[in-house]
């Protein structure tokens, strides 16, 4: 008999944590999952009910989530769904995280996350990539949902694609909107919806793609470019029509919901083969 698996969530908000939690169950035999939700961010009802244990934090509270975890036997952890911008920004961290924050000489994204892997490693808890048990999750090359593409749509994808990639690589953002081989928003730290809503008026609702990449040589343990039903119906709000995801490096979260809300709003999702700026 094999041993059982504990595997701690570091639920960040959406419906990502649950999609994990309930991945995790239908696929490994033996296992128990117990979550680090954080206050304003979590969705209770929708991971509670799939996991062991669930104890709540404080965004910055790192040395007591590492507790936590310990107690539970936890040798392995998944971050899973983001923290809003506005919590951040209200971090209160507690001693271990000011310890390690010291240390940092970038406060980016990356290398945040990988002092924080540095510190669940000290405590014999393994960072997992973010996409474990949700491989079937990944989007695939060319159409996946939603009408065929013209090939003007397809060039902005791939002048999108470009863009983004560079965008990436500056730490900037992760994804653009375009029209007619024009760059209509660029997104920064104010987030993706933030980003499609002002790319989508700028471009008054006509013919606009967005385009999502992956960072280069990005660590998928701390992050992996996402979307769902949410990206699709802001997408439908902000007259976007093509929705452009880097294939084998982007989750489609709720994917029954989203070909139909896909069908339903005539937006096209696609996926892209990786390029290196």
């Amino acid at each position: 008999m094999s041993s059982v698996r504990h595997i701690g969530i570091i639920a960040g908000n959406g419906v990502y944590p649950s999609t994990f939690a309930q991945s995790a169950r239908a696929q490994a035999e033996s296992i128990q999952l117990h979550v680090a939700a954080f206050e304003n961010e979590t969705e209770e009802s929708l991971i509670a009910p799939l996991v062991d244990s669930i104890e709540w934090f404080r965004v910055g509270q790192l040395g007591k989530l590492i507790r936590f975890f310990k107690k539970q036997g936890v040798t392995e952890a998944i971050m899973v769904g983001q923290i809003a911008p506005k919590n951040l920004f209200d971090l209160r961290p507690d001693m271990r995280l000011l310890f390690m924050l010291a240390k940092v000489k970038e406060r980016n994204a990356e290398s945040l996350f990988g002092a924080i892997a540095n510190e669940l490693a000290k405590d014999g808890i393994t960072l997992l990539p973010a996409s474990t048990f949700m491989e079937d999750l990944l989007a695939t090359e060319g159409l996946i949902f939603g009408p065929k593409l013209k090939s003007r749509a397809w060039d902005d994808v791939h002048f999108g694609q470009r863009i983004a990639k560079e965008s990436a690589r500056l730490d900037i953002g992760q994804t653009v909107l375009v029209r007619h081989g024009t760059v209509l928003a660029v997104e920064a730290f104010e987030g993706t919806n933030a980003c499609i809503k002002r790319g989508g008026e700028l471009g008054r609702g006509k013919a606009v793609t967005m385009v999502k990449v992956s960072k280069p040589n990005q660590d998928f343990r701390f992050d992996i470019p996402v979307i769902g039903a949410q990206t699709i119906m802001t997408c439908a709000d902000a007259g976007v029509s093509v929705i452009a995801v880097e294939a084998g490096k982007t989750l489609i979260l709720e994917k029954d919901r989203v070909a139909k809300l896909c069908a339903e709003k005539n937006i096209s999702v696609v996926g892209f083969a990786s390029i290196e700026p």
